[in-house]
């Protein structure tokens, strides 16, 4: 007899195991009732489901089980009865007969059905039941895909010299960044550790430790607003090199990821390809660009040199996409909201124009010449039923509301395949300006090592200096970030200047982490891309929360545990902390 490599002194097969070659063979199996249908008076069918699928057992009627009952089930396998065959279950040609039935564990009648009818119920009822919604099918596919995305990554990064270390949980603050977890210190009432917001110092200091490459499947908490693509705390595949350029980085990360992907989907991806942020901007109007599908901006900023339209005249940039095929779709309700949503954006307006085998219908086609409206059909390959949408404002306004609407009339559901891969390199520096101080603002963080191309800008232009920056892009969601680092004080000192920083408040915020460079830092670089997302993509899923055991609401809340709770008096009165009564 065949046994399975999950034998345990109560079983010797998983349900999903049991197949054809088995008949005649006597077997133990465990699992939970998923269904009863009585046959008869002296027998009983019984759906036993563990994870690995579901055996239909044949019992004695007499027998009390009942839904999600705990049993144990000892008999003979054969096969099914002509014509009862289940082809949409692996077990579906055989049974298990002359059963023994223990019951391990009786239950109480669960508050929705364990099966994919799940689905419709109240995702706060699921999370409240979260131990009973992760025995259903879906769910425990997601959590293995998510425990075999893990194995591959950390077989890619060991096989490429990585060394895995745990950083600390408890750490010090530092508020630049996304808004912090604060955990107040007993044994020193005042102060307080911060939660991780990802292992950045620790990972950079390292390398001056000399560990030369380092990874971790890290926990990391931030005080963010809940969406389907973030929670309060994620795991994200933390890495950092030392002696590499941008080329080495990307090389092992995508080695990472490409290998997880096969590993879920037997399958892998082609080399992943790049692109700079300041074309991701010119040709999809967002700087996570979604490559499954076209409609990409077109720049007519020329066309329309020497129009006389008012809105496209004097204009710094006027782009444009082509809704092909879409101009049936679009009355006038539909188009004055999407002119809404534009203006709202920052636009000061939108043009459009539906493609006729006339010329183009459009309010403002009167006041396009014949060459314009030739050099658009020429630019867009127009034909007759296309829907032209023209915004004419600053470039990066225009780029942006374009790639809004882009992404509203084009874009697949996040897990729909193919999966196109996208390194985006080469962001900016500085980003915008802060309104109070007048200073630049990093475009990631301020480790992040200017272009060496660039320098001669920094005091000049600033604003066009770009870094050795780079986010890995999936089907138009942002799985992670990186960037080669600064390990020169001195260049660290300049970037800080510009973003006025001054010495003292550096050496206050940061000087644990900046101190250690003066004793020979190696150049270096890493990268961190969040776990959750990608495994919710490979698995099929919209919502980062159905890859995740024990997840938040959108809310921020734990229907299971009721957490957030309040603290005793007690607690707070040892961590010297008072609590302000809830504003009205």
């Amino acid at each position: 007899m065949t046994t399975s490599n999950r034998q345990t002194s109560m079983r010797t097969h998983m349900c999903g195991e049991i197949s054809d070659v088995h008949v005649g063979n006597t077997v133990s199996v465990c699992g939970w009732v998923a269904k009863r249908r009585e046959h008869g008076d002296k027998l009983a069918f019984v759906d036993l489901r563990d994870h690995t699928g579901i055996v239909q057992c044949v019992i004695d009627n007499a027998v009390d089980v009942r839904s999600e009952y705990v049993v144990r089930v000892t008999g003979v396998v054969r096969p099914r009865p002509e014509g009862t065959v289940n082809a949409n279950i692996a077990t579906g040609t055989v049974e298990i007969g002359d059963c023994v039935v223990e019951v391990l564990r009786s239950a109480e009648p669960p508050p929705f059905p364990v099966d994919q009818r799940a689905d419709e119920v109240d995702e706060n009822v699921r999370l409240q039941y979260r131990y009973l919604d992760i025995r259903r099918e879906r769910m425990q596919r997601n959590i293995r895909t998510r425990a075999k995305v893990n194995s591959a990554v950390r077989d890619a990064m060991e096989r490429q010299g990585f060394v895995e270390v745990e950083t600390p949980m408890l750490v010090p603050s530092t508020p630049e960044g996304a808004r912090e977890f604060l955990v107040p210190s007993r044994k020193e009432p005042g102060s307080f550790y911060a939660l991780p917001q990802s292992p950045q110092l620790f990972k950079q200091l390292l390398m001056v430790a000399g560990i030369d490459r380092y990874y971790q499947i890290a926990r990391c908490l931030r005080d963010e607003d809940l969406r389907a693509d973030r929670q309060y705390e994620f795991m994200q595949l933390d890495a950092e090199m030392s002696f590499v350029s941008q080329d080495d980085v990307l090389a092992a990360i995508s080695e990472a990821v490409l290998s997880a992907a096969e590993a879920v989907t037997g399958e892998r991806p082609a080399p992943i390809e790049r692109i700079t942020w300041r074309d991701a901007m010119e040709r999809f109007g967002v700087d996570k660009p979604d490559l499954r599908f076209d409609m990409e901006l077109k720049e007519l900023t020329n066309i329309f040199a020497a129009t006389e339209f008012k809105a496209f005249a004097g204009a710094s940039s006027i782009k444009g996409i082509n809704a092909s095929g879409r101009a049936e779709e679009f009355g006038r309700n539909k188009l004055d909201q999407m002119t809404d949503k534009a203006k709202k954006m920052g636009a000061k307006g939108l043009v459009w124009l539906k493609k006729t085998a006339d010329g183009y219908d459009s309010p403002v086609a009167k006041f396009l010449s014949p060459s314009e409206q030739d050099a658009l059909t020429s630019m867009f390959a127009a034909e007759v039923g296309d829907l032209i949408l023209i915004v004419a404002d600053e470039w990066m306004t225009t780029c942006e509301v374009l790639g809004q609407l882009r992404n509203d009339l084009g874009r697949p559901p996040v897990h729909q395949g193919p999966y196109r891969y996208v390194w985006v390199v080469e962001f900016p520096l500085f980003v915008g300006v802060d309104k109070e101080s007048g200073r630049p603002k990093p475009g990631h963080h301020p480790f992040c090592r200017p272009h060496p191309d660039d320098l001669d800008k920094f005091e000049t232009d600033p604003m066009s200096v770009r870094a050795l920056a780079y986010d890995l892009v999936l089907n138009g969601w942002e799985l992670g970030s990186g960037s080669i680092r600064i390990h020169e004080p001195e260049m660290q000192r300049q970037v800080f200047s510009a973003l006025g920083i001054s010495e003292e408040e550096a050496n206050r915020k940061f000087g644990f982490f900046l101190k250690p460079f003066t004793y020979g830092a190696p150049p270096h670089g890493g990268f961190a891309f969040g776990l959750d997302r990608l495994v919710a993509i490979l698995a099929g899923e919209e919502n980062i929360r159905e890859v995740i055991a024990f997840p938040k609401t959108q809310s921020g809340q734990d229907p299971m545990t009721n957490a957030p709770t309040r603290a005793e008096a007690k607690q707070l009165d040892e961590l010297g902390i008072r609590t302000l009564p809830p504003k009205a």
